[in-house]
């Protein structure tokens, strides 16, 4: 059988999940829908999901579609968790953008398509919800092609829209205007079949136009909308013969090398990691050994055990998996979200979604457990990288980046259920980043005071390009010591990096090494090496925070905050109360344009001030003003700069600094 890897995409509470159940029922994988509600669903399996109703971690469902198996991922709605999303979008061959019949098109609606367009990925799309009243046809028709941005063709048409007996009539050859539609964008864009058309329309047959939509569908050129209920079932029967008819199966060749990617860890009962891989070429069977990174670079993992993904959410064990499929891995220790397995794909996944902006401080309720909860949020960043454990040593306090609060109440109902650990969250902060002003540079050389260490290094730093990030290179001889240290150079100035003059990473330089010596490894007499009078890595990693913050004080930093860009629509009659908040939130609004009953603005504003407007916006404007979000820059801060506490030995203090250090070594 073919292989089709389904994502199913929405704003939260759209349906999708309810959609998933559905879909599964209309295949014979379940005997009936779960209920989100009820917390029953195939694919919402942590507690916290099914107590809240949303779906948190990506999950993998599989069913039949006469000769094509479906590998459905249902992934999170909530934009406090898009980077689940984001890692389950490398693995796609197509999608569903669930839109809600009620609602219509959303703010986490526009961000999901514009990346499924930037991605290439063939989208069909699922009005789904008309059963319920206030549902429109037509007007989210509308919506989403303008909105949107997209050529879209309705499949079908709605009766009883609004009420439980709502139905959908597919459209057929005879309906005169979906095949008029039909010519319009297919036709449109294939001359022969225009011409054929123009000459003679009983020539052209439907199946000839279907198979161009179908074409054009997998090239992501047209979008076809379906409408139906996932609750009642409405619609669902012709949109699983549209996702088998119009959107692209797996490729890949079986017998090719082995290339994969990772885009879903979890522990199993015994504490082992279990590798969520989709392979694009090549088979894995268990025993074989696997190349594992980012970028090529990483170590490599013994299969021990493999799933594979055929019928329902469970992995069926299985002594191979091929290129197309889905499946689940046992043994490799050290794989990470991400990684890619095998022979690195030419053309790797990406960031598509904005950096996590927020951070905050767990705090376990019981000061013992201070090691076990270390312990815990390592293995729930192996889950989800963009946590990123900050480590306070000095303090014995654990930060972790955030993409807004609910993530917090997952993180901490995650640690009670998961590892029995009761933690609090302090006020959460909005992560800013340091930029040099200038160019700086300084040098420490070998046996000249006040240098402690057998090492001479010298570094210059110069800003570069914004968004460039850290560029380090080498300017001293090469041959002048041994590579190694070079690297353990290298290495620390770009940890080092992370804590700048105010505590914020530093980023957007360049760092040339300017500098190096070293004393040759030698013994006395027939006695072994003695690191007392010869130069390790580790002189070099405790010399190089010294010099790389003496370069820096010279340069100079500013400290940037994230802005946002933003894009809010509210009713006309509101504007007058929106614009005065906006001023108080430091936003900077364009100039409102009018569109119907509304306004429309564009604009930017501050990320830390982020979460007053959206708390405020719904009063403002009766629940009916819709704003979208995005990460745009960061800007110097305007007034004092915030500082953020310091994790490390501190190299701006050089006493307190190599008092710690010289007693640790």
């Amino acid at each position: 059988m073919r292989t089709l890897n389904l994502g199913i995409l929405a704003h939260v509470d759209a349906g999708k999940t309810t959609l998933t159940e559905r879909l599964l029922y209309a295949a014979g994988v379940i005997d009936r829908p779960g209920s989100v509600d009820q917390g029953s669903t195939q694919t919402d399996t942590l507690a916290l999901e099914r107590q809240r109703g949303i779906t948190i971690r990506s999950a993998v469902v599989s069913f039949p579609i006469d000769d094509v198996t479906v590998n459905l991922i249902d992934t999170p709605g909530h934009p406090d968790f898009i980077a689940e999303v984001e890692r389950v979008l490398s693995v796609l061959d197509g999608a569903v953008l669930v839109v809600s019949a009620v609602e219509g098109v959303q703010p986490q609606t526009r961000v999901l398509m514009r990346t499924l367009r930037r991605l290439g990925i063939p989208t069909l799309v699922f009005v789904n919800k008309i059963d319920r009243a206030g549902a429109a046809d037509e007007r989210v028709l509308r919506a989403i092609a303008d909105k949107l941005d997209l050529a879209v063709i309705p499949m079908g048409s709605v009766g009883g829209l609004g009420t439980r007996g709502a139905e959908v009539t597919p459209s057929t050859a005879a309906d005169a205007g979906f095949t008029s539609r039909l010519v319009e964008l297919v036709a449109g864009h294939d001359d022969r079949l225009l011409a054929a058309w123009v000459d003679d329309e009983t020539a052209v047959s439907h199946r000839r136009l279907r198979a161009g939509l179908a074409a054009r569908t997998r090239r992501a050129r047209v979008h076809p909308v379906f409408f139906g209920s996932a609750v009642t079932g409405a619609g669902v029967a012709s949109l699983t013969a549209g996702i088998r008819e119009l959107l692209p199966a797996a490729e890949g060749d079986a017998a090719g090398p082995v290339s994969g990617a990772v885009f879903k860890i979890e522990r199993g009962p015994a504490g082992e990691k279990v590798a969520y891989v989709r392979l694009f070429s090549g088979t894995v069977r268990v025993r074989d050994r696997l190349r594992l990174g980012r970028d090529g670079e990483g170590g490599e993992g013994k299969v021990t055990a493999i799933g594979v993904f055929e019928h329902g959410s469970a992995a069926v064990r299985r002594p191979s998996i091929a290129a197309g499929q889905i499946g689940k891995l046992w043994g490799l220790d050290e794989v990470r979200v991400g990684d890619q397995v095998g022979v690195p794909r030419t053309t790797g996944p990406g960031h598509h979604f904005d950096p996590p902006t927020l951070e905050t401080v767990v705090v376990p309720c019981r000061p013992a457990d201070k090691g076990a909860l270390h312990v815990a949020l390592a293995q729930l960043a192996e889950q989800d990288p963009l946590i990123d454990l900050r480590q306070d040593d000095l303090r014995q306090e654990v930060y972790v980046s955030l993409y807004g609060e609910i993530q917090k109440e997952v993180i901490g109902a995650t640690l009670v259920a998961d590892f029995g650990l009761e933690v609090g969250f302090r006020e959460t902060a909005t992560i800013c980043v340091e930029r040099p002003l200038g160019g700086g540079a300084a040098v420490e050389r070998l046996h000249k005071a006040p240098n402690p260490f057998l090492a001479t290094v010298g570094l210059r730093v110069e800003p570069a390009a914004a968004g460039s990030g850290v560029r380090f290179r080498v300017e001293a001889e090469l041959g002048s010591m041994p590579l190694a240290f070079f690297a353990a150079v290298e290495d620390t100035v770009r940890e080092t990096l992370r804590q700048g003059l105010y505590g914020w990473e530093v980023t957007d330089c360049t760092v040339a090494m300017t500098h190096s010596g070293y004393l040759a490894k030698h013994g006395l007499g027939h006695q072994p090496f003695n690191k007392s009078i010869s130069s390790t890595g580790e002189d070099f990693r405790k010399l190089t925070p010294l010099v790389l913050m003496d370069a820096l004080r010279q340069a100079g930093t500013v400290v940037c905050e994230p802005i946002h860009r933003l894009r809010l629509e509210v009713p006309d009659d509101t504007l007058g109360a929106v614009l005065p908040v906006l001023a108080r939130l430091d936003a900077v609004p364009g100039t409102p344009v009018p569109r119907g009953s509304s306004y429309l603005l564009d604009g930017e504003v501050p990320a830390a001030r982020m979460h007053e407007l959206q708390q405020q916006l719904s009063a403002l404007t009766r629940g009916e003003g819709v704003l979208e979000t995005a990460f745009d820059r960061y800007q110097p801060v305007r007034g004092p700069f915030p500082t953020r506490p310091r994790t490390d030995h501190d190299p701006l203090d050089r006493k307190a600094y190599l008092r710690r250090v010289l007693r640790r070594g």
